[in-house]
């Protein structure tokens, strides 16, 4: 993503129905349930870029801001996807990390999974239309406001999504 682009224009599809899965210490704890689970390589093209923002993020006061950009465009799913086809809605989402060791350290492993077509599906939303939508790996979209909306501080969100990529075979 390029400097110049806006983060606020970046919108957050977290969840489709406002149903999330499980909290990350019980994923982590006792594994997923196959309800929020995406299909390997259900994942269509897109693009994951990552930029070092110079602010902090709550919980982390003494290090800067990794800024990850995911952008998928709309498209035509294919027989790995629910509805072979038919058109599906893209989507433009940003997660934050710290950029210190564990951050970094979360981030390879991010883009492990992204490449491995892990962390994003496309799924039907309660209108019926089918959009591009994050996957059984919970991401931080809003760099505040607490785990309660996908934010810092929450002192579990780097050990948990470790685990739970190790459990998927990333690591």
């Amino acid at each position: 993503m390029g400097s110049g682009q806006s983060s606020e224009k970046l919108h957050c599809n977290r969840y489709l129905n406002g149903q999330g899965p499980p909290s990350l210490v019980q994923q982590a704890n006792e594994g997923l349930n196959g309800t929020h689970r995406a299909l390997n390589s259900c994942q269509p093209e897109g693009q994951m870029t990552w930029v070092i923002l110079q602010r902090d993020l709550p919980g982390f006061p003494d290090d800067n801001t990794l800024q990850l950009s995911y952008i998928f465009p709309d498209g035509i799913q294919m027989e790995k996807h629910p509805h072979p086809g038919q058109p599906y809605a893209g989507l433009r989402l940003c997660a934050y990390l710290p950029d210190n060791r564990e951050g970094r350290r979360v981030l390879k492993l991010l883009d492990k999974a992204f490449h491995q077509q892990l962390l994003f599906t496309v799924a039907t939303n309660e209108d019926g239309e089918d959009m591009v939508t994050t996957g059984f790996i919970p991401l931080k979209t809003q760099p505040e406001g607490g785990y309660k909306v996908d934010g810092y501080p929450d002192s579990e969100y780097l050990k948990a999504v470790r685990k739970l990529l190790k459990d998927k075979g990333v690591e």
